[in-house]
Formats: structure tokens, C-alpha cells, sequence
């Protein structure tokens, strides 16, 4: 697939800044603001105001400080640490079993989808007990959810694709009310473009004309015959959490936080 599916995404220029312990940032993507605590290969790790941490890729003017962009760097004296992490960036529990599976549940709209959360959350879902489970699209969600019945202990994480204001998606969501059901998405129009378009050698996704399948548009457009083909030289390109945009990893942390969060 490397002949056919370019060039990684350029940022602009930016002043480059020490990232010393205790700076205060924003990721210019996510909008995550906090403190450098400390580094993890190639990615810094940030402290927001509530003591939760993130860790963030080092890439050119991916950070905001006094709302201007710029590019950190590790100072030189920074000690490199062995801290082994998981493929989503948190701190890997050795020898840890899997847990009994919880009665919460987080649902995707399809097995891509699944495949993708294994993939980078694998580790993470096995520690804390957490299944995932794919549906046939979310068209009956709201009969899904009713079945489920949802309340303090059985808590409902699903993530939608193409979760944007107007969508058929957005209406759908909308008729979920119970407060032990959270959802959350991402703006792609599939789970395929979530997954950064360098990581697959190409310089964007492919632009598909509205009323056409998607999957189907964007293999024609690279040459591949089969939308499972292409799915399988996709997920082979998906190592971590790096591979991946940062809305589809802020969506997913905001389920699993969600879905375990304990009973009160």
C-alpha cells in the first residue's frame, strides 16, 4: 500500500520553548491546558488543574502558550524515563490479570470501530473490566439503551461517528436523556478517517461526494478493491495512540472514565 497511500502534515513555523516542569500549555487540539510533569519518549506529559494527566506528542506548534503557538523540546537535562506504557499512553500495570467483566459497556457503532479501541485501549478496557461491544449502526439507539437499562452500576458509554451539530447522528443522540448514559464521538464521517491519513502514506483522506458510501468512495479514490483490505492495511499502520486524531482519543478516555467511574 506504501506506492499509493505521502507526506506527513505540516504545522506552521513556531518559536521552539524549553518544556521545563511546571510551564503551563494548551495542546492547540484538544484544548488540554496544563503543566509539564514530566516526558515519555517523544511525548510530554501534562497536569491540568484537577491532577488529571494526558500525555501529548512533542510535534511542531502543537501547543499554545498566552494563546500563541509553539513547539516544545525537551530540556536537555531532562532525565529519560523506563516508565513502560500502553499503546493509549497510560502507565502499563506488569503481570496485571484481566478483570471480571463489569455490567458497564461501552458500544461502538461497528466492528472497524471496535477494532480500533482493541487496538490502542486493549490494555486499559482488560485492566478495569470494561467490554466493548459493536452495534449495527445507532439508528435504534434509543431502544437499545431502553433494554440495557442503564442506572448507577450498569453505566452506558457509546461512541457515535460523525458527531457534529445538524447530523442524523446529532438528532439521534439527542433522544438519549439518562444520566447513566454518556455519549460521546468524533466529527469523521467513519472511524477509518479518524486514523492519522501519514500513518496509511497518503496526504489526506480522500474527499467522497455526499450519497455515496463512504468506505467504498475512499477505496476507488486509492485504487484498493475491497473495503476489508483496505481496513486490514489500516489497522496494521495503528500502534498507539499516536496513530490517531485527538478527538477520537479525547471520546474514548471520556467513556472509559465514564463507565468506571464507581457507584455513589
Amino acid at each position: 500500500m506504501g506506492g499509493v497511500l505521502g507526506g506527513r502534515r505540516r504545522r506552521g513555523p513556531a518559536p521552539e520553548l524549553p518544556a521545563d516542569p511546571g510551564l503551563v500549555v494548551e495542546d492547540a487540539e484538544s484544548g488540554f491546558c496544563g503543566a509539564v510533569v514530566g516526558f515519555e519518549a517523544s511525548a510530554v506529559i501534562l497536569e491540568d488543574r484537577h491532577g488529571g494527566r494526558r500525555l501529548f506528542p512533542l510535534l511542531p506548534a502543537a501547543f499554545l502558550v498566552d494563546g500563541e503557538p509553539v513547539t516544545l523540546r525537551r530540556p536537555t537535562a531532562a532525565a529519560p524515563t523506563t516508565t513502560r506504557r500502553t499503546a493509549s499512553g497510560s502507565i502499563a500495570v506488569a503481570d496485571a490479570p484481566a478483570q471480571v467483566a463489569r455490567a458497564s459497556r461501552i458500544w461502538v457503532e461497528g466492528i472497524h470501530d471496535a477494532a480500533l479501541l482493541e487496538r490502542i485501549w486493549g490494555d486499559d478496557l482488560r485492566i478495569e473490566g470494561v467490554v466493548v461491544e459493536p452495534l449495527d449502526g445507532i439508528d435504534d439507539l434509543a431502544a437499545e439503551v431502553a433494554a440495557f437499562q442503564p442506572g448507577p452500576a450498569r453505566r452506558l458509554g457509546v461512541l457515535v461517528d460523525h458527531l457534529v451539530p445538524g447530523s442524523k447522528e446529532s438528532r439521534v443522540v439527542a433522544t438519549i436523556t439518562s444520566p447513566y448514559v454518556l455519549v460521546t464521538g468524533h466529527p469523521y464521517v467513519d472511524v477509518w478517517q479518524a486514523v492519522k491519513p501519514d500513518r496509511v502514506g497518503i496526504r489526506q483522506w480522500p474527499q467522497v461526494p455526499l450519497g455515496q458510501p463512504w468506505k467504498e468512495g475512499v477505496c476507488r479514490a486509492l485504487g484498493v478493491g475491497e473495503p476489508a483490505e483496505l481496513w486490514r492495511q489500516i489497522l496494521a499502520r495503528v500502534d498507539s495512540f499516536y496513530d490517531v486524531e485527538t478527538p477520537l482519543i479525547n471520546a474514548v478516555e471520556r467513556l472509559i472514565d465514564f463507565v468506571t467511574e464507581p457507584a455513589g
